[in-house]
């Protein structure tokens, strides 16, 4: 049976995803149509998938975030799709707050929503800060800390500072960042032997101007306009090698996120905009075979 399901098309500083509110629409095999509707070809085109829903009982949450890379594999957390959460709750009146209690695998996340007047005076998201918690930089699950910090891909060694944001990230400092083969060298660390479960890559170079201008290539996903929880990581391995302080504007090819590695609570908060692109309906088979718009 061929059922219809509306779809919003977000992004996050170019980092895009496709947006159903499972509330409405339920996807029995989302890592299925996770890997459909993520070509570019012949879907709707998109990093992935993200559903949004009720909270697990007993999690003091307002919502849930379940999110699934082009692969289809599963994703902790995404730091660009919870600020298009914040967005989406917000503008679609599903919620009037602008502090949300937000679950996904890593986590409970708090959004903070900066409102501004639209043309008609009616209040817009322009921007989300998400409290990202802690970061970790031991997990055995993740990382095998007997590799050391460099990794050999293609006859290139990189060091890297291994921090995981929910989920691993390894963020490596070059000085050939413009010209460097993001795809070439992340695809094969991605699946490097240290990462049991496999790994995001960010390629990182300081910048003349403070910022710092990272490229990323997402495990699951490939190379990426922006990646919040990557940006995370990357100030967190700047401050820790002093190449930063405990604040950081991160140039991503999509954008540039702010990110404060908090002294207080050791908490990491990422701001950055939120973005409709479009919206639209799709009629999936419930078997995920063919299916149409």
């Amino acid at each position: 049976m061929v059922k219809s399901v509306k779809f919003t098309k977000m992004h996050g500083a170019g980092n895009d995803y496709i947006y159903v509110d499972t509330q409405k629409y339920a996807i029995p095999d989302p890592s299925k149509a996770a890997i459909a509707w993520s070509k570019y070809h012949t879907g709707i085109g998109s990093d992935g998938l993200v559903l949004i829903g009720k909270p697990d009982e007993g999690v003091e949450a307002d919502f849930s975030m379940r999110i699934f890379n082009a692969d289809g594999s599963e994703a902790m957390m995404c730091g660009n799709a919870s600020r298009c959460i914040g967005k989406y709750l917000y503008e679609k009146g599903l919620t009037s707050k602008t502090s949300i209690r937000l679950q996904t695998l890593s986590g409970v996340k708090i959004l903070k929503l900066h409102l501004t007047d639209d043309a008609n005076n009616i209040n817009k998201v322009d921007s989300v800060t998400v409290d990202m918690l802690q970061p970790v930089f031991h997990n055995e699950k993740q990382y095998d800390e007997k590799a050391g910090d460099t990794l050999t891909a293609d006859f290139r060694t990189f060091r890297g500072t291994f921090v995981s944001m929910g989920n691993p990230h390894f963020v490596c400092f070059v000085d050939d960042i413009q010209t460097l083969d993001i795809a070439r060298y992340g695809s094969i660390m991605e699946r490097d032997a240290a990462f049991p479960e496999r790994c995001n890559i960010e390629f990182a170079q300081l910048m003349d101007d403070g910022t710092i201008r990272t490229r990323v290539w997402e495990r699951g996903s490939g190379i990426t306009m922006a990646c919040g929880t990557g940006a995370c990581a990357t100030a967190v391995a700047a401050a820790l090698t002093d190449r930063k302080g405990r604040t950081s504007d991160i140039a991503m090819d999509g954008g540039t996120l702010h990110i404060e590695w908090n002294e207080q609570d050791g908490h990491v908060y990422m701001t950055g905009p939120a973005a409709f692109a479009f919206e639209g309906e799709v009629k999936l088979p419930s078997a995920f075979g063919n299916f149409e718009f």
